[in-house]
């Protein structure tokens, strides 16, 4: 493409070719702003104002009420009084089984009378609908049609595709789904009115579906009792409290942990009573004193069964699995953006390894529903990691050993440990890159991790120190091979006080790098993969980085945020120059992902169309107004507030 000109020239010709990241443009595609200004150059997303409006998202978890003189009210906008189909409060139990074991105590309705009379017309959705450049930009093949004269009929498009019901095999949202025409049919035979029957009107079943998968395609579902068990203190912790107590014993432990599961043993040591899991569960005291006598004249072992070692020693690399991350392609952890639906579409454009959003170890080990969703993962996702953040040992260890018992290796193939995020809320709680200043409480959080986990590998994502001035990383380096066995390691190249204002430095990863390659060799350890991270916003940027610092591979962040596709383009070694209707065709499968799950590049040129220009505004309306070819028209009281609001303009992103 060729270099950027305009009418007053740059003195520099770094001004020419722009800010790293920023792809040339040609001049007759810059939009000029009232003033004389180039859009172009005139805006650059805040990245430290997006995250440190990040730390609203621990507040909104924890603080979603606000006490006023008057009483509690939501904090949150959309708490209003509920109206027109959510009005109408359907018993969730009869709607799923036919039954309410509370009869008249319960407060909900037990019939679809007045439903359907508030129910929103169906949404009209069509999977091969054509995309063209020019308005409509989606263009249905088919003329919507409307069912019977009935109440359903009135609400029902019965050439509609429900994505879900086409992603699942089946639709959870059953009759209250907006793409109800997709998987309803009209049968002739009466019959009574049921859960799946309605007048003339029944629900395709499962059976009738494609293929049912598991639950929503996605595993690490965590069961209802379990979270029960964390919220009421009553979880039966069988590893955390021996080490916790062992390391800090000056500290008391808050974990419930079953009679007779740890003792001391010779020489006053904390010992661990090999309990089964079923007399673990239970607080089987009677297996703990059969153990008792030959417990205090033995060896002090740890919790791996068989191990004579001592508590703090952390296993030996061969019982991990291995990390083969050998050309991987590596999404990193983003925060609030990184979400399943977004993983999947990543994994379609061929990332090979994914993490889950940044998992607060506290609120998993509480039992916090909303921090459990975050570990969640999608069939497609062939290596998948989860990540915690957490300051110290007395959660982060629970943390680990909670998601190794109920996930285990099956659910996850490595957990990684946040030392890289720079926001104030997680830095003061001595989290994040907090922890690259303390080694000693660092290296208590990995052993105890690491023995948590079995074989599960535990990972680290670290930044080159807490001052730009005093990087340290290639100290703490060995100790992660060496001491604390990490199983791989990724290192963004700035430090927490740089954030990202500046390049990332990759002369210093590759000092880096050749320390772990040497301590491997010296220590005759298999090598441990190394990534880096920062700054890799295409094919070239991400082949330059890895040959120029020796890593395994580099970690790509906000550059999937920018194009998604850049996983094609590492993987093809090219620049796609993709077109407006191929990332249309993203949008739509991302609308799909999130229709399953739940329920931009930089601004400031135009496009080489107007589909082209809507895909990459920044305005909120537009982003609307691109959700609205997929899920359907908003409401006319709809107001859209965007979450980091230094991304985005319009007149509802002036809070």
């Amino acid at each position: 493409m060729a270099e950027t000109t305009t009418q007053n020239k740059p003195d520099r010709e770094d001004d020419i070719r722009g800010r790293a990241g920023v792809a040339p443009v040609k001049a007759e595609y810059i939009i000029e702003r009232p003033g004389g200004e180039s859009s172009r150059g005139a805006r650059q997303v805040d990245d430290d104002a997006a995250e440190g409006r990040s730390d609203d998202r621990g507040d909104s978890r924890n603080n979603k009420r606000q006490k006023t003189k008057t009483g509690w009210k939501a904090r949150q906008a959309g708490k209003a009084r509920p109206t027109g189909e959510a009005a109408v409060r359907i018993c969730k139990a009869w709607e799923t089984t036919g039954e309410c074991s509370r009869g008249d105590a319960c407060k909900y309705a037990h019939s679809w009378a007045g439903y359907f009379e508030v129910k929103p017309k169906d949404t009209h959705y069509e999977a091969k609908a054509g995309f063209f450049e020019e308005e409509p930009f989606v263009r249905s093949t088919a003329s919507p049609l409307v069912g019977g004269e009935d109440v359903i009929g009135k609400t029902l498009d019965l050439t509609t595709e429900c994505p879900v019901y086409a992603d699942l095999g089946y639709c959870p949202f059953a009759w209250r789904c907006r793409y109800l025409g997709g998987h309803i049919r009209k049968v002739t035979e009466a019959g009574p009115d049921s859960v799946t029957r309605l007048g003339e009107w029944e629900l395709a079943t499962k059976s009738e579906a494609t293929e049912p998968g598991n639950k929503h395609n996605e595993v690490n579902w965590p069961s209802s009792e379990m979270l029960s068990q964390l919220k009421n203190n009553k979880y039966a912790w069988r590893f955390s409290p021996v080490y916790l107590h062992h390391v800090e014993p000056e500290k008391p432990f808050a974990l419930a942990m079953p009679k007779g599961s740890f003792k001391k043993g010779k020489g006053g040591k904390v010992q661990a009573v090999q309990l089964s899991e079923e007399d673990a569960m239970n607080g089987a005291e009677e297996a703990a004193a059969n153990e008792e006598e030959e417990a205090a004249n033995a060896e002090p072992k740890g919790l791996v069964p068989g191990e004579a070692e001592a508590m703090d020693v952390p296993l030996r690399p061969e019982e991990k699995r291995r990390l083969n991350w050998e050309n991987g392609l590596y999404l990193a952890p983003l925060t609030t953006v990184g979400n399943l639906p977004f993983r999947r579409l990543c994994t379609d454009y061929g990332a090979t390894i994914t993490v889950s959003e940044m998992a607060l170890a506290q609120q998993l080990v509480t039992g916090q529903t909303e921090e459990w969703a975050l570990v969640r993962r999608h069939q497609s996702e062939k290596m998948f990691g989860v990540q915690l953040a957490g300051g110290f040992p007395n959660r982060m260890v629970p943390a680990a050993e909670v998601i190794a018992r109920e996930l285990g290796p099956t659910g996850v193939d490595f957990v990684d440990i946040n030392m890289g995020c720079p926001i104030d809320l997680l830095f003061n709680q001595g989290a994040g890159s907090a922890l690259m200043d303390n080694a000693g409480r660092l290296g208590r959080i990995l052993i105890g991790m690491n023995r948590a986990l079995g074989e599960i590998p535990l990972t680290v994502k670290f930044r080159t120190g807490v001052a730009a001035t005093k990087p340290n990383a290639h100290k703490l380096i060995p100790r992660f091979a060496s001491e604390w066995g990490a199983s791989a390691m990724t290192l963004h190249g700035r430090s927490r006080q740089q954030r990202y204002s500046k390049l990332a430095d990759w002369a210093y990863v590759r000092s880096c790098v050749d320390v772990l390659r040497d301590t491997c060799k010296d220590e005759g350890l298999a090598p441990i993969p190394i990534f880096g991270n920062g700054d890799c916003f295409s094919a070239q940027s991400y082949y330059e980085e890895k040959e120029r610092s020796g890593v395994d591979g580099v970690m790509v962040a906000r550059g999937a945020l920018i194009k998604p596709w850049i996983f094609t383009e590492i993987a093809e070694r090219r620049e796609w120059d993709i077109t407006a209707t191929e990332r249309l065709e993203g949008i739509r499968k991302f609308a799909e992902y999130g229709l399953s799950h739940w329920g931009s590049d930089t601004m400031g040129y135009r496009g080489r169309n107007e589909l082209e220009t809507l895909l990459s505004s920044s305005n909120v309306t537009d982003w609307v107004k691109i959700s609205e070819m997929f899920l359907g028209p908003v409401d006319a009281s709809f107001n859209f507030t965007p979450k980091h609001k230094s991304s985005a303009h319009g007149e509802e992103a002036q809070g």
